[in-house]
């Protein structure tokens, strides 16, 4: 029986996939190529156009379709290694280091911005701001004194906005005011994910759909990548499957997948709701999350039409559908005045978390890899994939600082968390509702 809550019509696909769903291309897999990348989505197309720049000849596989995944199912909303900032980094690695992680997660914000621009790449980019709405009056203190060493970390200005001006950035009375950071963009992760590709193939790298990597072994003279549809000799191998790097069928790089932990996010799309409304709900139409452990992120869409929601809807196994009506209710605490309206989309794809809550490139036995974007890539994956192929291509001419730090995981962790999940996710939910009533 259909959901109430949703609209005739409904699909349960991203709506991003109205005008930019990843299109079919060839699947035949060549014999040999100087570079295989496994993984078409964000990572892996931003370092096959790299390595095409260098003179480097790149294959990308990917198991579905190019930008199929999260590239294409995200929120679109850009930051500048904010998560990265927030990690505990002094206390991990000392004041020197980690002010040099944050400083490189804070270049992929200008990093994106360039390759848009220089591929003429339409993609509804607007660097619009965030709001980082507080779940608590204890979050809210907690953001205050981070937001004077945001700024500094990301060159532009944060300032922080108390409840009773809450509705200068948010038409809601929800939380408990929050923080503006201006290190923030929007874009359509469609358009995006479609026009990152076409600059590698215009490039010269070859793109194929529907290989799904089985097994890496190296050899004498390079790589054996033993796939689905036959095998592929290789010089060098990178690995970008990020949240898709373990499922029922295999792996490609077991070590790498032991130290990510994969998680689906949930995000639906409203009907159409009006420009007047939209302004309302979203003055300045600004990215919007929250500070929950729990998290929801929210936005308007980029036509400025609808609202798209997104968050941590389920821990368990749970497809978009069914998860919906949950979304809504989530939304709706946020703008009670949406309780009536339907949802025409609702999808999922998987975000990727590290055991330090950092990104990683680096090398593991000859196999170069890059991943971990803590639920935040657009930006990210995309400088990772940059820099792991100039690495590759023995082009870096410095130090990023994002490479080669120990890449910790679990004793027993294999790469899927799903046994886990309900409990953390319990705990989670738990902790905020604790928060909120203190508040």
């Amino acid at each position: 029986m259909t959901h109430p809550l949703l609209a005739p019509g409904f699909k349960d696909r991203p709506w991003w996939w109205e005008a930019a769903e990843p299109p079919q291309r060839d699947a035949t897999l060549p014999d040999r190529a100087p570079v295989v990348v496994v993984g078409g989505g964000y990572a892996g197309l931003s370092s096959a156009l790299t390595l095409q720049r260098l003179g480097q000849q790149a294959v990308v596989l990917d198991a579905e379709r190019i930008g199929w995944g999260a590239s294409s199912r995200n929120g679109g909303m850009v930051s500048g290694g904010l998560k990265v900032a927030g990690a505990g980094l002094e206390k991990a690695f000392g004041a020197e280091q980690a002010r040099a992680i944050t400083a490189t997660a804070a270049a992929s914000l200008p990093f994106i911005e360039e390759t848009i621009a220089r591929e003429g790449i339409e993609a509804d980019y607007v660097r619009c701001g965030r709001f980082s709405a507080a779940w608590s009056r204890g979050h809210y203190e907690a953001m205050a004194r981070r937001a004077d060493s945001l700024a500094e970390i990301t060159g532009l200005p944060t300032s922080m906005l108390p409840r009773e001006r809450q509705h200068e950035a948010l038409g809601s009375d929800h939380y408990h005011g929050g923080m503006l950071v201006a290190a923030t963009g929007s874009l359509h992760p469609g358009k995006y994910a479609r026009g990152l590709a076409a600059a590698a193939e215009r490039a010269g790298a070859r793109l194929v759909d529907g290989v799904r990597v089985q097994g890496i072994q190296e050899g004498p003279g390079g790589f054996r990548i033993r796939t689905d549809r036959g095998e592929i000799l290789a010089d060098a191998v990178l690995v970008t499957t990020n949240g898709y790097s373990l499922d029922k069928r295999g792996t490609a790089l077991p070590w790498l997948a032991r130290r990510l932990v994969p998680l689906n996010s949930y995000i639906i799309a409203t009907e159409e709701l009006g420009e007047t409304v939209i302004d309302r709900l979203f003055p300045g139409r600004r990215m919007v999350s929250d500070s929950k452990r729990v998290l929801n992120y929210f936005r308007p869409s980029p036509d400025g039409k609808r609202v798209l929601w997104g968050g941590r809807a389920s821990f368990r196994a749970a497809t978009a559908e069914q998860t919906a009506p949950a979304l809504h209710a989530y939304m709706t605490a946020c703008f009670p005045e949406l309780k009536a309206t339907k949802l025409t989309h609702a999808w999922t794809g998987h975000v990727a978390f590290t055991f330090d809550h950092l990104p990683h490139i680096g090398v593991e036995r000859g196999i170069h890899y890059a991943a971990g974007c803590q639920g935040s890539g657009v930006a990210m994956a995309t400088w990772l994939g940059h820099n792991v192929a100039l690495k590759l291509a023995g082009a870096a001419n410095q130090r990023f600082a994002l490479d080669g730090l120990p890449f910790p995981t679990r004793p027993f962790y294999f790469g899927n968390p799903n046994w886990v999940l309900p409990f953390i996710g319990e705990w989670y939910k738990l902790r905020d509702r604790i928060d909120r009533m203190a508040a």
